[in-house]
């Protein structure tokens, strides 16, 4: 009995450690089963300018604005914002995870990367959590790239609250990272959000 009581103590931290494990991947999974909307977006800074400044094209000036000139001299024109995601859990299991990579794309180009070191959950039957992510990137090359230059601009126009301008297309990568006794394992593939964003939705309205 006394050998028995011992094999089953010495059992048990493998046993919460695997418990744990397998609750880490179904949340994850879950997490990957939920709606994700660019809810809205503010503090945003390009070349330490409010965007709220740049609603036309010709806003967009390096002559009016000496930083942005600054900013394109040396190639280094720092975009700054926060944007606000709210995720909704349509299933009646539990959504979270602890870590997660992401990626936001433009136009098929890469606007910003990072990692949210922080507790996600998102509660069964309709929960809801907004999850604000700071973006912080060089707008050199989207400024002054043929490619990326006009959706860049639009984008610019959207988040300035512009009016008469057409959606922007974002796309958010986000890839959840797993903590698998004690050793950090991404999860498998990207969730992929694409959305077409307006002034309205980015200033929240």
């Amino acid at each position: 009995m006394k050998k028995a009581l011992v094999i089953l103590l010495a059992a048990l931290p493998l046993l919460f450690s695997q418990c744990s494990v397998n609750n880490q991947i179904s949340q994850a999974k879950t997490l990957g089963a939920c709606r994700y909307t660019i809810a809205s977006a503010d503090s945003i800074y390009l070349a330490g300018i409010d965007v709220r400044q740049l609603r036309k094209v010709e806003d967009i000036n390096p002559a009016q604005f000496p930083r942005l000139a600054t900013g394109l001299l040396t190639r280094n024109v720092p975009l700054n914002a926060r944007l606000n995601i709210d995720i909704t859990n349509p299933t009646n299991k539990l959504a979270g995870i602890n870590q997660l990579e992401y990626r936001i794309l433009l136009a098929g180009q890469e606007l910003f990367n990072g990692f949210l070191n922080q507790r996600i959950e998102v509660q069964p039957g309709g929960g809801r959590t907004r999850v604000p992510v700071q973006l912080n990137t060089n707008a050199y090359q989207l400024l002054t790239d043929s490619k990326t230059r006009d959706a860049f601009t639009q984008l610019v126009q959207n988040l300035s609250g512009a009016t008469g301008t057409q959606p922007s297309k974002l796309t958010i990568k986000i890839k959840p990272t797993l903590d698998l006794l004690g050793k950090q394992v991404n999860y498998p593939g990207y969730i992929t959000i694409d959305q077409d964003v307006t002034n309205k939705i980015l200033l929240g309205n």
